[in-house]
C-alpha cells in the first residue's frame, strides 16, 4: 500500500491524467442514436460503442486483475474461445446504457485498486509472455492513459463522420472556433498544399472536394 507523500502525489497526476482521457472518450457517445454508437464506420468496423467496451474491459484486466484482485464484471467477450474481436462491438443484448454504466464501475474499481495498492505493486499480465512476469501498477497505469488516449483519438474522427462533432471534450474542445465557411475554406487550402507538394495539378474550380 502507498504511504508516501510524493508516491501519492505522483498516483492522482497519473489517475488524473487518464480519466481526463476516460472522459474524452465517452463523450463521443453523447447524443448519438444506438444505430450511430454501434454502425460500423471502417472497412474493419470500427465503432464507437465497441471502441468504449474495448477499453473498459481492458482496463479492468490490466489495473484489478492483473494484481490478482476479484473482478467486477465478467467479460465473455475475452474469453479464449470468444470469437475474434468480439470485444470491440456491442450485441444487441449489450445496451449503450449497460456498457456506460459498466465503464463507471470499473473506473471506480480500478482507481480503488491502483490507490490500495500503489505504484509498486508488482503484477503479471499473461498476454504480454515474458516480459509480463513481472510488472508494476505504475507500468500498468502509465500503459492504459497511452491505449486510452489513443482510442480517444480513434474516436474522434469517428465521430467527426457521424455528424461533424469535434473537440477533445464538452468544456475544451481544443479546436479553433470558427465557422463552417472557414473550415471548408482551410480544407480548400489544404488540399491545394497537398497537391502542390505533390506536384499534381490544381483541383479544377468546379471540382468540389469529398472529405
Amino acid at each position: 500500500m502507498s504511504t508516501g507523500t510524493n508516491t501519492d502525489t505522483e498516483t492522482e497526476l497519473l489517475l488524473g491524467y487518464l480519466q481526463t482521457a476516460r472522459e474524452a472518450l465517452l463523450w463521443k457517445l453523447d447524443g448519438l442514436s444506438e444505430y450511430d454508437a454501434r454502425r460500423p464506420l471502417t472497412p474493419t468496423g470500427s465503432n464507437l460503442l465497441g471502441i468504449v467496451k474495448h477499453v473498459a474491459s481492458v482496463e479492468h484486466g490490466y489495473l484489478t486483475e492483473c494484481f490478482g484482485r476479484e473482478p467486477k464484471y465478467a467479460f465473455p467477450w475475452l474469453a479464449d474461445d470468444a470469437p475474434d474481436n468480439a470485444d470491440m462491438w456491442a450485441t444487441v443484448d449489450e445496451s449503450s446504457e449497460q456498457i456506460l454504466e459498466m465503464c463507471r464501475g470499473i473506473w471506480l474499481a480500478d482507481d480503488t485498486s491502483v490507490r490500495e495498492l500503489g505504484l509498486e505493486a508488482q503484477g503479471t499480465v499473461p498476454w504480454w509472455g515474458d516480459r509480463g512476469d513481472s510488472v508494476t501498477m505504475r507500468h500498468l497505469l502509465v500503459h492504459m492513459i497511452a491505449e486510452t488516449n489513443r482510442h480517444a483519438g480513434q474516436a474522434d474522427i469517428l465521430r467527426e463522420q457521424l455528424d461533424g462533432s469535434v473537440g477533445m471534450r464538452q468544456a475544451v474542445p481544443n479546436m479553433p472556433r470558427q465557422n463552417e465557411e472557414w473550415w471548408q475554406d482551410y480544407v480548400v487550402t489544404l488540399e491545394a498544399t497537398a497537391r502542390q507538394a505533390a506536384g499534381m495539378p490544381k483541383v479544377p474550380p468546379h471540382d468540389t472536394i469529398r472529405i
